[in-house]
């Protein structure tokens, strides 16, 4: 098993997931409905701090719910957590092992909270500090790098979001999901190709907003950890606010741009950065328009809801940041000083 595979395997995992997951998912949401919950608590680490971004987002426009994410510094080494009343307290972890992550969920126990963990080891110290687990099921993730388990994640957090919110259309949109990857996996030829030419790149700029800054700040993550890319994540509303002075002739710009409620403020931003700035685009969109702005451009589907494209949208940006860490001559499998599980306090 490789990164590559397990990149392929994303398919098969979520709809799986969504077969053998959805009446556990409904049952959790029936017991976090009857705590009458004001606000949702969240810890995470690494590729996991992404899904949690994909949460506040997705909890918050759907189901109404207040999003804080922890900082887990407040639990372990000053141990003074905060007043956690009201609160349905997450940890998010594909090995379930960072000691900082249990630590959050074992004081929100302590305050009396329903804790929940979204992790890949349902045996792991956290899934042993919750209330209630639920198991993504991707199965051995082996690469250094996740793939399949952060798609899993994000499956996982939509389906809790469809339960609580008792959507029949959003889980009708989620049983299409697996297909929608499918057919970007398609594209594998084309991002190959297009990877070659920034081969010698060592630094860039990724955008997003809404739904898929979560995606901005994972397809990031994949570029330094693999491709060991200067990649940064902004909202394309704070890359105005300065950071946009670093752009200059050919600066490499990547935007994660779909149909939906942020569009029309993204458009604008990327017209600048090509013809007045003289940027380098590489664009993930489903929008005809935002491709053709891009010197490279990955499309998905134009039929999937705003709010589940993030689970589609980074699929290009894994794909890419696996081709590019071969174009460049590294190793996939051996990301420099990492390991698969690591331990923070």
């Amino acid at each position: 098993m490789s990164l590559y595979s397990e990149i392929l395997e994303q398919p098969d995992r979520l709809e799986k997931l969504l077969k053998t997951r959805r009446k556990t998912v409904e049952e959790i949401a029936g017991a976090i409905k009857a705590r009458n919950i004001s606000y949702v608590f969240l810890a995470a680490r690494g590729t996991s701090d992404n899904a949690g971004r994909y949460a506040n987002y997705l909890l918050g426009a759907m189901n109404h719910l207040p999003l804080a994410l922890a900082t887990p510094s407040l639990f372990t080494y000053y141990q003074q957590p905060p007043n956690l009343k009201g609160a349905l307290v997450i940890g998010i972890s594909q090995s379930g092992q960072s000691p900082d992550i249990v630590s959050v969920l074992k004081e929100g126990k302590r305050q009396g909270c329903l804790t929940l963990a979204i992790t890949n080891a349902p045996d792991s110290p956290l899934a042993g500090e919750a209330d209630f687990t639920l198991d993504i099921q991707a199965g051995p993730e082996l690469a250094v790098a996740a793939t399949k388990t952060y798609t899993a994640e994000l499956m996982i957090i939509a389906m809790l979001s469809a339960a609580l919110h008792e959507d029949r259309a959003s889980w009708q949109s989620l049983e299409k999901i697996p297909t929608w990857v499918s057919e970007t996996l398609k594209h594998d030829p084309t991002i190959s190709e297009a990877a070659e030419r920034y081969r010698y790149m060592q630094q860039c700029v990724i955008l997003g907003r809404g739904y898929n800054y979560s995606t901005a700040f994972e397809w990031a993550l994949k570029l330094k950890e693999l491709c060991y890319v200067e990649a940064e994540p902004y909202s394309s509303a704070d890359f105005q606010h300065g950071p946009i002075a670093i752009v200059a002739h050919g600066f490499p710009v990547m935007a994660v741009i779909m149909a939906g409620k942020v569009a029309d403020s993204l458009m604008p931003l990327l017209t600048h950065l090509k013809q007045d700035l003289s940027a380098e685009l590489v664009i993930i969109s489903n929008l005809d328009q935002a491709l053709s702005i891009g010197k490279i451009g990955f499309s998905i589907s134009q039929k999937i809801p705003e709010y589940l494209t993030p689970l589609v949208s980074i699929v290009p940006g894994q794909l890419f940041s696996y081709y590019l860490t071969l174009a460049k001559g590294f190793d996939p499998e051996k990301p420099r000083t990492l390991s698969k599980v690591t331990e923070t306090r």
